[in-house]
């Protein structure tokens, strides 16, 4: 078969981003746009209390307003659960906040109004807000087994950890803390239930259709044939949209009432009932001879995970992999330890647990390298894991595919330009020329550079499937079981298809979100997206293509080694072909193939590389901090789209910024109230605070993922708070082991 190459270029291209024109002209509908005949309003009752056990609910009077249709308490509710530690309703409330009881109403006045009808009688408590306080003798227990999850810590390691420190000339040791961190997704949760009888139709802001199916299909006693859920359009997912609890109470609504059923939290629901990044302790010990070799990294986190457990195993382990791996280093151990507390739940939030993680490390190796008097850019550029990977033993069976995520070693990377990055940045910055000359400081405005680098897992999640199936009407149709979740992961994979079939991007129509149209998938997570869906199109392209020229083949009368395949045709010449909609329409069938993929490799790891470097001005009687220049450079292998990769580095950047500077949920210990759940207590940065950045990529095709590409909505998140801490150190001396880094901290070590 000799496929020629076509014209059409997708790769590499800057295509137009799907949906951009309806979300600019409000077109577009999100969960809480979508109206249905007869629909019913449900508002949620929610604890005062940290802790407590509910005695009883008196709704008696809010049932006799009018247009009060029906009141869900955890008296009344089936008792299945959304999570392992998460029943539908309960009788005991772990944070302020917790869903206590549902009202639903004809309208949305109705159900704020009677909501307040409602008397709960609560047995409080006792409660833990915080790490320490969770984990005292005296800490009353929130779930069984104790607040330390498992009873113990996660641990990974590799080498010897003591010996590695016997061998060192200096040993140094930190303990750092990161925040709570909410997302502040535009687009509050909401849901819409609909129970016709013998099916459940949901609607919701979900970030894994399937998943989301699979969860309330389980909490509901259903079968899953009787459940299809469809996500519209998602106002910013960031990795936290993964709660179904929401939809399971209007799924109960709906199956008691048979009508329409919605539940939209408002914007202090959202920060309460979201999810927020994890808040962690960490200390770190590092080893390391006097000409800068490092011989043991030992890490220990406390991360706190809410009242409840939702991603926190998988966000846990991720906050490790910064020490078992970014460093060259045969002799390294990592404790996670997952902690229970009486405050909202954490979950999934953009790079999840690597921020905190490497915030921890690339701190104390600045440290390091000072303590040695060998300039930082110089320390990373002798001891960054090299493409052949860290030194050891392959743990992995032969033949079976590696975690992205190794503790082992004797594996090499499919493909790593950490260095680059390294050289790239500090060209772009001019590193040596600012750190070999004397800072411009004036009156109390201090100048600094900084820097950091990164690692994270290349891309490959769950099984993927593709379905593509060639139209009478000349273009093809991609069914997949993914979420586009705001980053733009639906352009990116036309990109791709288009590609693989040969067409423009117009040739390609999209099938996504909805679970009775598309084919099972996993979540849009852990940057995973481009590489397993998009290997499954590649994958069920070739297959389509092969189906298509057999089917010509038939109609020529020819060998199949003798046609040509062109994307829209099928020939042996441009004369003698035939169009795939005329192939398609004689056929009467339909065309169509299915590919189902196992992403990763058995011979490499797969992980995306970085470094960021940054320029700033410290105002020490003010308090403030100015970037003046942000570089960040990144290995990514091939950049489907530059535009959007490049809106996605910034983005990424600019949400960091605030958790550095501004941004931390402030629980008050003494209630466990969040004290600034609204967008005016909880300072986020505004396009104003958000400096130039000057994004490059570097690095070749990878050799595993789709058209050489790997993770990149993620990686941007893990650098800007290490970095900027660290041009901090060097402008003032002053190094800051607890974000955020507010006016208020710079203040106070001022020495003003």
């Amino acid at each position: 078969m000799n496929n020629m190459v076509s014209e059409n270029r997708n790769v590499g291209e800057s295509v137009t981003r799907i949906g951009i024109t309806e979300k600019i002209s409000g077109e577009a509908r999100y969960t809480a746009d979508l109206k249905f005949p007869e629909l019913l309003h449900g508002r949620i009752v929610r604890s005062p209390h940290p802790h407590a056990d509910i005695l009883s609910v008196d709704d008696s009077r809010a049932l006799g307003a009018m247009g009060v249709v029906d009141i869900l308490t955890p008296f009344n509710v089936p008792g299945g659960k959304v999570a392992p530690d998460l029943p539908i309703l309960d009788t005991r409330v772990r944070f302020v906040g917790d869903e206590v009881a549902v009202l639903l109403a004809e309208n949305e006045i109705i159900a704020n109004e009677a909501i307040e009808f409602i008397t709960v009688e609560y047995d409080t408590l006792g409660f833990s807000v915080g790490i320490e306080q969770a984990l005292s003798d005296d800490a009353p227990e929130i779930h069984p087994g104790g607040n330390l999850i498992n009873g113990s810590a996660l641990v990974e390691g590799r080498g010897d950890i003591e010996e590695g420190f016997k061998l060192a000339n200096i040993v140094l040791e930190e303990s750092f803390s990161t925040p709570d961190h909410h997302p502040s997704a535009l687009e509050p949760r909401a849901a819409i239930a609909h129970w016709d009888g013998n099916l459940l139709r949901v609607y919701k802001t979900s970030r894994g259709i399937h998943a989301d199916r699979i969860a309330i299909s389980n909490a509901l006693g259903l079968e899953m044939h009787q459940v299809e859920v469809v996500g519209p359009y998602l106002g910013g997912g960031f990795g936290s949209k993964d709660e179904t609890r929401l939809a399971v109470l209007a799924s109960v609504m709906s199956i008691r009432n048979q009508k329409p059923v919605k539940i939209e939290l408002d914007r202090e629901e959202e920060f309460l009932a979201g999810r927020r990044r994890h808040s962690t302790e960490t200390t770190v010990k590092i080893g390391l001879t006097y000409s800068g070799d490092i011989t043991a990294i030992d890490v220990e986190t406390f991360m706190d995970t809410g009242a409840y457990l939702s991603s926190g195993p998988g966000v846990v382990r991720r906050a490790g992999q910064a020490s078992l791996y970014l460093y060259e280093c045969q002799n390294v151990r990592y404790r996670g330890n997952l902690v229970y507390t009486n405050t909202p739940a954490a979950g999934s939030y953009r790079a999840l647990g690597a921020p905190q993680g490497h915030f921890a490390l690339e701190s104390l190796i600045d440290k390091a390298a000072d303590s040695i008097g060998m300039d930082p850019l110089d320390f990373r550029l002798k001891n960054h894991v090299s493409s052949e990977g860290q030194p050891g033993e392959r743990v992995t069976p032969l033949h079976s595919i590696v975690d992205t995520q190794p503790v082992e070693g004797g594996i090499p990377f499919s493909s790593n330009r950490l260095r680059e990055c390294l050289v790239t940045g500090a060209e772009m910055i001019k590193w040596r020329e600012l750190k070999n000359s004397e800072h411009t400081d004036y009156d109390d405005v201090k100048t600094g550079v900084g820097m950091s680098m990164f690692i994270y897992r290349g891309g490959p999640g769950g099984k993927s499937t593709a379905t593509i199936e060639a139209l009478q009407n000349g273009k093809y149709a991609v069914v997949l079981g993914i979420m586009d979740v705001g980053e733009g992961a639906l352009t990116v994979l036309t990109q791709i298809a288009a590609e693989s079939l040969q067409v423009g991007v117009s040739s390609i129509q999209m099938v996504v979100g909805d679970t009775s149209q598309t084919p099972d998938s996993p979540i849009t997570a852990g940057s995973t997206v481009t590489f397993s869906s998009g290997r499954a199109i590649i994958s069920a392209a070739t297959g389509l293509k092969k189906k298509l020229i057999l089917e010509a083949s038939e109609h020529f009368g020819v060998s199949t080694a003798e046609l040509n395949f062109w994307g829209t045709k099928i020939g042996q010449s441009e004369e003698l072909s035939v169009s795939v909609s005329d192939l398609v329409s004689a056929t009467g069938e339909k065309m169509s193939a299915t590919e189902t993929i196992e992403p990763g490799s058995a011979d490499h790891i797969i992980n995306s590389f970085g470094a960021h470097f940054v320029r700033l001005e410290v105002d020490e009687s003010a308090g403030s901090v100015r970037i003046i220049q942000y570089v960040a450079v990144h290995d990514s292998g091939t950049i489907i789209n530059p535009t959007l990769a490049q809106g996605q580095v910034r983005g990424g950047i600019s949400q960091m910024l605030g958790y550095t500077f501004t941004e931390d949920m402030i629980i008050d210990k003494a209630t466990g109230i969040v004290l600034n759940a609204n967008y005016l207590d909880h300072k986020s940065p505004t396009i104003w605070e958000i400096p130039e950045i000057d994004v490059a990529f570097v690095g070749i095709d990878d050799p595993v993922g789709p058209y050489g590409a790997k993770s990149l909505g993620e990686p941007p998140s893990i650098g800007p708070a290490p970095a900027i801490a660290n041009a901090i150190y060097d402008a003032t001396g002053k190094r800051y082991l607890d974000l955020p880094i507010s006016i208020d901290k710079i203040l106070r070590n001022s020495g003003l």
